[in-house]
């Protein structure tokens, strides 16, 4: 079956195994897989849970994944496109999935709009990107999705990723995150990711020059109107953001 829309297929069997217990542990109720191509995590999953919803974009992989699991009833699959698709339809439920790198991002912003229903993500993906969404404040990685995941979940690393472990290798190196949301906001963070994404406007320049066309000169008098975004620390944005926005 010749490989469609990009896709790179995780083929070794012991990173698969770690996939499926980093996102199930001994036992998940219900895991929504994003992506599941040839199967190959689909295996290790189904073992590990009750129901398996799977989405998969692909039509040639959709009729595959119909024939191969046909006479398991806990196996659902979704003929869709992940990111026009209501997930918490079937919450709550542990996701997983090799994402591809074309749609990482909206993949991981999909999940983070999610609710706490939704404990647990475990993606495989590009070790750049990884690198990102672990990184630490004043490193050159640190940035607008790094604190936009930090704010919702604690990353971890399951593993790194060498491309001989797909079948075919990409030409980049990837890796698997889990994304373990941290307990369930009482307020709407969607204010404070618009107020991120403004610090981040221009890497390079200081928070004064990024927020003076938004916040006028209530910036000036802070003492962070100094530094740059990336030196900020979760906590720190979450209180430049309540000075703000003080009334």
């Amino acid at each position: 079956m010749p490989p469609k829309l990009g896709q790179h297929f995780l083929v070794q069997q012991t990173i698969l195994e770690q996939l499926a217990v980093a996102a199930c542990g001994q036992h998940a109720e219900r895991v929504i897989e994003i992506g599941p191509g040839r199967a190959a995590l689909t295996r290790h999953l189904l073992p590990r849970t009750d129901d398996l919803h799977a989405v998969e974009i692909d039509p040639k992989l959709v009729a595959y994944l119909a024939r191969e699991f046909a006479a398991v009833d806990k196996f659902h699959l979704h003929h869709a496109n992940v990111l026009d698709i209501d997930l918490s339809q079937w919450g709550p439920a542990a996701i997983a999935g090799n994402l591809p790198y074309y749609v990482t991002s909206p993949i991981i912003e999909k999940f983070l709009a999610l609710d706490e229903r939704f404990p647990t993500a475990v993606f495989l993906l590009q070790w750049e990107v990884a690198q990102r969404l672990l990184a630490k404040p004043c490193t050159r990685d640190y940035g607008y999705l790094t604190v936009s995941t930090q704010l919702i979940c604690d990353v971890e690393l399951v593993c790194q990723v060498p491309p001989s472990a797909f079948s075919p290798p990409p030409k980049v190196d990837s890796a698997a995150v889990r994304l373990i949301r941290k307990r369930a906001r009482t307020d709407d963070h969607k204010p404070l990711l618009q107020f991120v994404g403004r610090c981040f406007t221009h890497k390079r320049k200081t928070l004064r020059n990024n927020l003076l066309p938004f916040h006028k000169a209530a910036i000036e008098k802070l003492p962070e109107a100094k530094l740059r975004a990336e030196q900020l620390t979760i906590q720190q944005f979450e209180e430049l953001f309540a000075k703000m926005n003080q009334p």
